[in-house]
């Protein structure tokens, strides 16, 4: 096992920035993903550090030791593929064990390390099947199991799941994280997928046009996002953003609506920002409760355990989401009393979109 550092790294195509300056250190053991929308840059940085792209500035380590210059076989890295990337020809057993016979490992130590990846991935029935006669899941297992056997510093990960249904993705996420917790191996995932994000990674890279725009933990992005870009992409559904302007520790929401915020930022007052809130922070205030401000339904989406509850507030004229526990009996054009605690505004600047409130 080993740590990976990027410093500055840097790539680009002619005159076509892609990544711009990317600092980070995933630690030993650590699992990091990689997360932000087609096109951000996020596979291209992978690539980077695989040595299947040539890095145009800065240096790659693993290990403590530069990789920029060495072949991909070289890097003692291992890489799993959202196409799985097995030889058709092949049986499971064989796909396995094809990197370490390139590697003159011995009959009995290819074997060994074949059965205990098998064992592991709960594939040793699989062994002698080929890849077209196995289930998406499957395959995915045997990608995986191929990368195992090597027992490599690091594994690299590009978007491994994106090719199974919805509720195989649950599983197999559950059965990396698993399987990267008994390993304890460096690893570097990345998705376009936030929840896949939240709910595997040890740390968070939110990776936006060719910029990691904050890292952190999970929990850590959620409740503090640096930027409306970051507040706007992690969480389902997206945080809700509204024009507001601070008016003597008070928010001004369209016409005359004002709302408490004690935690406005010194030499604020009068000045005009962005309020995010989370669907989930919004609380419909009970019967005699004082409310903030009124919202009108528009839409209901019945999800079971929770329900979504698109509108607007009055006189905003913003689209709002709410989300709400359980199945509330909830209905179009109706008026729903609503209290934003004040703890739960995250107020950004405007033309920037940086984060205002600390």
């Amino acid at each position: 096992m080993a740590s990976i550092t990027l410093s500055n790294v840097r790539k680009s195509y002619g005159t076509t920035h892609v990544i711009h300056g990317i600092d980070l250190t995933v630690h030993d053991g650590e699992f990091v993903v990689i997360v932000g929308p087609s096109g951000c840059g996020k596979s291209t940085l992978l690539r980077l550090v695989a040595g299947l792209e040539e890095i145009t500035e800065g240096t790659v380590e693993i290990g403590g030791r530069v990789v920029n210059h060495l072949e991909p076989k070289d890097r003692d890295i291992a890489m799993v593929f959202q196409n799985y990337a097995l030889y058709p020809h092949m049986s499971v057993r064989q796909n396995m064990a094809y990197g370490l016979k390139m590697r003159k490992m011995s009959k009995a130590d290819i074997e060994k390390r074949v059965n205990w990846a098998a064992g592991v991935l709960q594939l040793s029935d699989l062994l002698d099947r080929r890849p077209g006669q196995l289930s998406g899941g499957q395959r995915q297992r045997v990608a995986m199991g191929r990368a195992m056997v090597r027992s490599p510093a690091a594994f690299l990960f590009d978007e491994p799941l994106s090719n199974l249904d919805a509720k195989l993705r649950v599983q197999m996420r559950l059965e990396i994280k698993r399987l990267q917790q008994e390993l304890r191996t460096t690893s570097l995932y990345v998705t376009h997928d936030q929840v896949e994000a939240m709910t595997m990674a040890d740390r968070l890279v939110v990776m936006n046009a060719g910029v990691a725009e904050q890292v952190g933990t999970p929990m850590e992005i959620y409740e503090r996002p640096r930027t409306v870009f970051v507040a706007g992409f992690i969480g389902s559904p997206n945080m809700n953003f509204l024009p507001a302007r601070l008016r003597g520790g008070m928010l001004e929401l369209g016409q005359g609506l004002l709302v408490e915020c004690p935690n406005a930022p010194a030499g604020t007052d009068g000045r005009d920002v962005t309020l995010g809130i989370r669907p989930e922070h919004l609380v419909v205030a009970k019967q005699g409760e004082p409310a903030d401000i009124q919202f009108v339904v528009h839409m209901v989406e019945p999800l079971g355990a929770e329900t979504l509850v698109h509108g607007r507030f009055n006189s905003v004229e913003t689209n709002v989401a709410l989300r709400l526990h359980g199945t509330p009996n909830v209905w179009r054009d109706a008026h729903l009393p609503l209290r934003l605690p004040p703890d739960a505004l995250h107020l950004f600047d405007p033309a920037s979109g940086v984060r205002l409130t600390e």
